[in-house]
């Protein structure tokens, strides 16, 4: 760019340009921090402050938890912090104290995976990451109270990550009381014999090792056996959302398989139907609450035993009125009936078993063990997929049937998952589409026990497809069954059959009604480097023992190799060497816990991602308190429930729709263990839930679909050409791999901050995605301009502004203005906010002359949320030496909201005849004496009588005639 001014420059030095705006904006925001402008102060403790502000209504806005990545801010990044900030910034100058932060979740394998590449420690790559954004966050001019900040990777903030993961690991929850409670009072419980122990011993009879086994069923983190996503080419477990459909990594591409590892779980399970009715309070899209809905899933039925040998299968049901049509049972290919101690599986096939049963091998353990290593390389979403070809193998085994007495076949197949019920069905092929073409694939019996309203007759053999209809009978449901007692459905409708035979199992202790959810419990381990420790460590016993507060935190060690232990990718049989277990002197350690020093083996996996983030909130409000969780007094303040918000939490919390689930699960989950515990007054982290749009981008690819740069592509004649090449375009995400990224540092470099909010937020809607335009942004840029002329001249730099009174035009602009752009940005609208303070200055624009003071002062406020740093400037040089943050928002006067006409339309028989300009405020009467009054009306009926006249005060009058 040349340093040379242009003419333009040289004739108006003080225009509005993108140096102005960059020295304009450096300069306040110097300011704000300086002068500790968004400093939100507490009811006590250290960042107390004027008790006048306290006493104000307090809010809470949140952005949802940005990771800071190596790439920066692109300009789709900061869609929702400008958002937060604008109407943060509408709420303070409405009277409130408002509290608006922005911290970092900093943990993460981004971080790990580059240390991994280069040996830099993903501290370093971590820090000088937030660095930068904090940077690009701060040119935006966000008016964060920067005290407040947290960062998960800092000891002093993950000290209470690990006390948290101690308070949950030392409750339980107690189902009567519905709440969870301290172990201590479980421990009590079993030694007064208030509660028996499984095998009936005094809890006194019980070794150490045994009462651990036994409070690990009861405990909310609780580490167990369990089945995960196990790759052996990355050498770590993967969560289901990292594994693809085709079930391999989602990075690297590596197969994944099923494999059984010791890790640590949260029992979010037991808070199931909390969660679920919760919901009902919160002010969350309703899309959002529908997919935690399904995702808990819950399901009311019966569970219900089937006898196998001297063992038995118990299966979860909701539709226990069809257990006579159960011709046989099947297993997901990881129960434990068919491998270990328990296996159900016998060395030889029965005799007479079908061809078609065995899969062609010669024993079923042969058949099983191939089966199960098929299925272990299938992801979940894999096994779940409709597939016309279903899979299976028999197991040799035979159930009966409880209220039959007929022997089932026994049989695992992959679209059984462990992960849901007791990962083991009974079939009732008749019934269920599933179960139907497996039936079909190997030729097992089907039994019509739901009576068919579509005519097509009680044989299933003649049928395409299952049958099944709430509005139907029960039908061939009757018999003597194993117990010696009759029971019969036959005529019932479902939930007639549904109840009695829910009596039926209970009377007979082969079953009883219970709920079921889809949720399973939270698997918490990861083995990987770049975590939080867990604060757990093991005795010679392999007894887990919490670390007392004091040992808080316990921080992340040094180590050499950042990677977990690789292995041949097709290697199933492997297992987890994580980075921490190569530190010997970490891991092996003398502690004393109360009772003397003694030897303890430190847990070597650590935290998933999700641990810092399910709670921070709760540390924004009182982040530097090194004696507490939060202070209850100001957590209270800023999170307790309220008229309105019945379970607290924060006044609202916006982001992205892929945290629908997961996140939002599991932050309700800790608020609520933590509020049971009495920590916290809040039983629920976010009131109102807001996810806004995404900034999307064209991406051009060439003949190979290979992306080319964004910005070199040409249009000619409406197609699109890079180098000389025609390429394709289509609409995507942006991001620096796509080459479409546009950095908020470019826009900021041309045009300026306040010109970049204001494109971001008048794109459209918050909540609808729409295409970024570079081009498009000098709109904005525009208003800006036109703004600062009727301010300032641009040739001397003095305000042009007069002490005069505006016309009535002017006031009817101004107080229209007033009134829309305060209801737009209290409810989000802050693209028709923007479209109002548009039209109000170029209304003055267009009356020529110098502003009035009054108005100009109004104008500045009205766009002070929305363009903050030249709101600033424009009103310290209307004389104001205070900030503009702080000021009162103006308010309309209804008299000049309210148009001192309006036009209303007289129609006969449909065609306009006459135009009447009216008080807003006529009535219906009035109106239509009006109407028939006017010359024009008059002319048009030439005498003719009315059959009936409509009014619509006041626009509207349609007479017909006779």
């Amino acid at each position: 760019m040349s340093e040379t001014p242009s003419a333009a420059e040289v004739a108006a030095p003080h225009r509005y340009t993108a140096a102005l705006a960059a020295d304009i904006e450096a300069r306040w925001q110097d300011f704000w921090e300086a002068a500790g402008t968004y400093e939100a102060p507490n009811p006590k403790g250290d960042l107390a402050g004027d008790p006048e502000l306290v006493a104000k209504p307090k809010k809470f806005i949140m952005d949802m938890f940005p990771y800071p990545s190596g790439a920066g801010l692109h300009v789709g990044h900061p869609l929702g912090f400008i958002a937060t900030d604008v109407y943060a910034r509408h709420l303070r100058m409405t009277g409130h104290n408002v509290l608006h932060t922005l911290g970092f979740d900093a943990f993460g394998l981004p971080a790990e995976q580059y240390a991994v590449q280069t040996g830099t420690h993903p501290r370093v790559s971590t820090e000088a990451n937030i660095v930068n954004m904090r940077r690009q966050l701060r040119r935006l001019g966000l008016g964060h109270d920067l005290r407040r900040s947290v960062e998960t990777i800092d000891p002093a903030y993950y000290k209470w990550t690990q006390w948290i993961f101690v308070q949950i690991f030392n409750s339980w929850y107690d189902t009567d009381a519905k709440k969870a409670r301290p172990i201590a009072d479980l421990v009590a419980q079993f030694e007064a014999g208030e509660r028996a122990t499984p095998d009936g011993r005094p809890w006194s009879a019980l070794s150490a090792v045994e009462r651990a086994e036994v409070l690990g069923e009861y405990r909310l983190a609780y580490a167990s056996d369990a089945p995960v996503n196990w790759c052996p080419g990355l050498g770590t477990v993967l969560a289901n959302e990292e594994v693809t459909a085709e079930g391999r990594s989602e990075r690297g591409n590596f197969p994944v398989f099923k494999a059984k590892l010791r890790q640590w779980n949260m029992r979010i399970t037991a808070y199931g139907d909390r969660l679920l009715e919760d919901l009902d309070g919160l002010d969350w899209p309703e899309a959002i609450k529908l997919q935690q809905r399904n995702w808990i899933g819950r399901s009311e039925g019966a569970r219900v035993d089937f006898p196998v040998g001297d063992d038995k299968i118990t299966i979860f049901t909701t539709r226990q009125d069809t257990l006579f049509g159960a011709t046989y049972m099947v297993l997901a290919p990881e129960h434990e009936l068919v491998s270990g101690e328990r296996s159900i599986v016998p060395d030889a096939w029965p005799e007479g078993t079908h061809e078609v049963w065995t899969g062609g091998y010669g024993t079923p353990a042969e058949a099983v063990a191939a089966y199960r290593k098929q299925a272990a390389a299938k992801s979940d979403v894999e096994r779940q997929a409709e597939a016309k070809d279903k899979t299976g193998v028999f197991t040799g085994a035979y159930a009966t049937n409880p209220v039959s007495g007929e022997r089932v076949p026994v049989f695992i197949a992959d679209y059984v998952l462990m992960g849901y019920g007791t990962g083991a069905i009974m079939a009732v092929p008749a019934h269920d589409s599933r179960d139907f073409a497996f039936a079909r694939a190997f030729e097992l019996p089907m039994r019509c026990v739901v009576e068919p309203s579509d005519g097509r007759g009680q044989d299933p053999a003649t049928w395409d497809d299952a049958f099944d209809s709430y509005e139907a009978k029960i039908v061939n449901s009757s018999g003597a069954d194993i117990a010696g007692a009759d029971i019969s459905l036959d005529g019932l409708t479902v939930p007639e059959a549904k109840v009695k035979i829910t009596e039926w199992l209970s009377a007979n202790g082969i079953g009883e009604g219970t709920v079921n959810f889809r949720l399973r419990d939270w698997l918490f381990s990861r083995q990987r480097y770049w975590g939080e420790p867990f604060p757990i460590v093991y005795d010679e016993d392999g007894v887990a023992h919490a670390l007392p507060e004091s040992m808080l935190p316990l921080e992340l060690p040094e180590v050499d190799d950042y990677s977990p232990r690789t292995f041949d990718p097709d290697d199933a049989d492997t297992q987890p060497e994580t980075p921490l277990s190569r530190n010997e002197d970490w891991v092996n350690v003398e502690l004393d816990l109360g009772d003397g020093p003694k030897k303890y083996r430190r847990e070597t996996n650590t935290m998933p991602n999700w641990a810092g983030s399910c709670w921070y909130e709760m540390r924004y409000t009182d982040p530097h308190n090194d004696t507490a969780l939060v202070d209850p007094e100001i957590e209270q303040y800023w999170m307790g429930p309220r008229e309105g918000q019945p379970s607290g939490g924060v006044d609202l919390y916006v982001g992205g729709q892929e945290h629908a689930v997961l996140h939002l699960l599991y932050a309700r989950f800790w608020s609520k263990v933590l509020h049971d515990l009495g920590h916290i007054a809040s039983s629920e982290p976010f009131h109102k839930l807001y996810n806004q749009g995404m900034i999307q981008a064209f991406v051009y690819r060439d003949s190979r679909g290979i992306a080319v740069p964004a910005a070199e592509v040409e249009e000619r004649d409406g197609a699109y050409y890079y180098q000389g090449e025609k390429v394709s375009r289509v609409l995507g995400k942006m991001g620096k791999s796509l080459k479409n990224a546009v950095t908020p540092d470019e826009i900021c470099a041309e045009y300026g901050a306040d010109t970049l909010r204001l494109y971001e937020m008048a794109m459209g809607p918050l909540d609808v995605s729409r295409p970024w335009d570079t081009r498009a942004v000098v709109g904005q840029y525009r208003l800006l301009q036109r703004l600062w002329r009727n301010v300032v001249d641009e040739a001397t730099g003095e305000v042009t502004v007069v002490d005069a009174e505006p016309d009535e035009d002017t006031l009817r602009a101004l107080h229209k203005a007033i009134d829309g752009v305060n209801q737009d940005l209290a409810n989000l609208r802050f693209n028709t906010a923007i479209a109002k303070v548009t039209e109000l200055n170029n209304h003055l624009t267009k009356t020529g002359g110098p502003v009035a003071r009054t108005v100009a002062e109004r104008l500045v406020l009205l766009i002070a949320p929305l363009a903050p740093h030249i709101a600033e400037e424009l009103w310290r040089k209307l004389g104001h030496q205070d900030s503009v943050v702080h000021q009162d928002f103006p308010v309309a006067d209804p008299a000049y909201v309210v148009d001192e006409t309006v036009t209303c339309v007289v129609q006969i028989k449909g065609k306009v005849k006459a135009r009447l300009e009216v008080a807003p405020s006529i009535t219906e009467a009035d109106l239509e004496a009006a109407a028939l009054a006017d010359p024009a009306v008059l002319a048009a009926l030439g005498g003719a009588g009315i059959r009936k006249v409509i009014v619509r005060a006041p626009k509207l009058v349609n007479i017909v005639p006779v």
